[in-house]
């Protein structure tokens, strides 16, 4: 499944360049071509348009599932669907991407290539006799491997299942996805090149002072994640309050999208060689303004219009010219502060989307996979801790979860091992007392024929048989002997034992105290000195 998924992806990439010179050069060529070179004029406005109506009739008479960028949509199948996707989504979400971008969209290849290896994982996992846990592992495996595929991040994209799509972390579902990700990444080197995706010049290690600034860095792009993940919202409340149909979102998104691009070119298209420019040093300060403020305009219109693309690339862009114009700020005012231009639009990078997607884990090992610089991972650390907890302690929900959880979905916050795993049933009756069981009620027992537990087992197992029997009690025996009844387990004694559980690890507590401590020194000081 990873290498046809690894040829999707190649076969994505060429689309988009397909149209892209279709659209913007007349030509019909694979290769790729930035559409920031046009010589087209004013038709530049027309063409993202055009693309939105294709995209919006695709969405009116193929799926309406292909709107929007893939994430948000695979967590909601994962979350209340059983991780099951239609089919028709594995082929109508990279055309009608290639279609949106290829006509100018400013969004990434890597959100339709996740969206469409996690359709594509979920389909094979449905023509199969599976749980829905192990399609879920399936559908994440599929995802993550377009995501390897493209950009050659294995490890990046085993993070990105583990924090968006598995929200648990354990070897079963672990070891699958790891190996779905290294054929990406092979087919990443086979099909595309070897070598980082975004090659820069090798950086040196940062001194304390530097390490710092790159920190507070972080600290303003996670407040800038925080305003551009409302803004993109807004827009899309905004799409939502128009008098025509959804369908014509697209291309009214279309329209201020080429608009846009009329005056920043460099807006249009995916933009990956935008980034790799940055990285090097090699753009002015101009037009890292445009990228950071039009870039941003053009990319939030487009979303908000329910169009097909991806965040990740928009989203490296903005915080990275974000993060080289900052960095040029503090050199024009502290020129020995000793940061750099690149590390400093590297950190802007991966700190823009830790603080949009709290994804923290895959922004670290994404920055350090896709450009194999060692010494920008403590600049990384501190700037995308930074954002992260800026966007936690001041935004409910990200850039991810943000549509699905209007829509009264809960998404996973954190992975904790399952409580009742933890706890035996002989711990609850402890809590309580062991119960002494009447005659009579072993002879009620024995004939309702319920299943017995022993007092060994896990409180996990009694709720599984408490489900699948529909008792509200069950008996008990004895481990060393089968045969004596000592006690009943009540579905109440279950909850009590949670709830004890959870007010045992949220309760605060002063477990050492600096004063008896010091009273104990001084009693063995004076006994030493007495003897």
């Amino acid at each position: 499944m990873a290498l046809l998924i690894s040829i999707i992806a190649k076969g994505l990439v060429l689309l988009i360049n397909l149209v892209t010179n279709i659209c913007f050069y007349g030509n019909f060529e694979f290769s790729f071509n930035s559409p920031a070179n046009n010589h087209l004029g004013l038709w530049v406005i027309i063409l993202p348009a055009l693309g939105g109506i294709l995209v919006g009739l695709m969405a009116l008479f193929g799926s309406k599932a292909i709107r929007g960028h893939g994430i948000p949509e695979a967590m909601e199948q994962v979350l209340v669907n059983q991780s099951r996707i239609k089919p028709s989504i594995a082929f109508l979400k990279p055309i009608s991407s290639a279609i949106a971008i290829g006509s100018g969209g400013p969004f990434g290849a890597e959100g339709p290539i996740i969206a469409t290896g996690g359709a594509l994982g979920s389909t094979i996992g449905q023509l199969f006799k599976i749980t829905p846990n192990e399609r879920k592992i399936i559908l994440a495996a599929g995802a993550t491997a377009g995501m390897s595929a493209i950009f050659g991040t294995p490890i990046a994209a085993i993070f990105l299942a583990i924090e968006l799509l598995l929200f648990e972390f354990s070897p079963k579902a672990i070891l699958p996805v790891a190996l779905a990700c290294i054929t990406g990444a092979a087919g990443h080197q086979l099909l595309f090149e070897s070598g980082p995706v975004f090659p820069m010049s090798d950086l040196e290690s940062p001194s304390n002072m530097a390490l710092g600034i790159y920190s507070a860095i972080g600290i303003v792009i996670g407040f800038m994640s925080l305003g551009l993940t409302k803004i993109v919202y807004l827009i899309e409340d905004t799409f939502e309050k128009l008098p025509v149909h959804w369908m014509w979102w697209p291309a009214i998104g279309g329209l201020a999208v080429g608009l846009i691009g009329y005056f920043a070119p460099h807006t249009l298209g995916v933009g990956y060689d935008n980034i790799i420019n940055m990285l090097s040093g090699k753009v002015s300060l101009a037009l890292m303004l445009s990228l950071c403020f039009f870039k941003f305009l053009s990319w939030a219109i487009a979303l908000g219009s329910g169009t097909s693309g991806g965040t990740l690339a928009p989203l490296l862009t903005i915080g990275g010219a974000a993060g080289a114009i900052l960095g040029s700020i503090i050199l024009l005012f502290f020129p020995a502060s000793g940061i750099s231009i690149p590390m400093a639009a590297l950190i802007g990078m991966s700190s823009m989307f830790a603080g949009a997607s709290r994804a923290y884990l895959t922004s670290i090992a994404f920055a350090l996979e896709a450009t194999m610089q060692s010494h920008a991972l403590l600049p990384l650390l501190g700037a995308c801790t930074a954002s992260y907890l800026i966007s936690f302690f001041f935004m409910e929900n990200t850039i991810m979860t943000e549509k699905i959880a209007r829509r009264g979905i809960y998404t996973p916050d954190s992975y904790e091992p399952d409580v009742l795993r933890g706890i035996t049933v002989a711990q609850v009756l402890g809590e309580g007392g062991k119960i002494a069981v009447e005659r009579k009620m072993i002879n009620e027992l024995t004939h309702k024929d319920l299943p017995i537990l022993k007092d060994s087992d896990r409180l996990s197992k009694a709720v599984e048989l408490m489900a699948s029997t529909g008792e509200e009690f069950l008996p008990v025996v004895s481990s060393g002997d089968l045969n004596k009844v000592i006690g009943i387990l009540n579905y109440k004694d279950v909850l009590h034992a949670y709830k004890l559980y959870h007010r045992e690890n949220q309760e605060a507590g002063v477990n050492l105290s600096l004063k008896r401590q010091r009273l104990k020194i001084m009693v063995k000081r004076r006994k030493l000195m007495e003897s």
